[in-house]
């Protein structure tokens, strides 16, 4: 019988990578995107959970296309001043506003 032998070094890569991958690394938001959110660093993932609370407490969701955000002053500063975005197209905007 072979025993198989696994490097130090793949193990310890293996060890090394954080819980959660990029994900879960705190960021710090935008001025703008705090107005949102809050000022603290965050995981993206709470960035988005706490985005979808805004959105929903404030009724911005377009109830005839609930895939369309429809922007209010605080998130027309992180949409770059448009009115209305698609949840997708949402995403890729907040991004920009998140700071390692």
């Amino acid at each position: 019988m072979t025993e198989t032998k696994t490097s130090p070094k793949a193990k310890a890569s293996v060890a090394d990578k954080p819980v959660g991958g990029a994900f879960m690394k705190p960021l710090t938001p935008s001025h703008e995107l705090a107005a949102v959110v809050g000022d603290s660093p965050m995981p993206r993932t709470e960035v988005t959970k706490k985005l979808w609370e805004y959105i929903k407490a404030n009724g911005l969701q377009d109830p005839a296309n609930k895939r369309m955000i429809n922007a209010d002053e605080k998130l027309k500063a992180v949409f770059d001043g448009k009115a209305q975005v698609s949840m997708f197209e949402m995403s890729k905007l907040v991004s920009a506003h998140l700071h390692a």
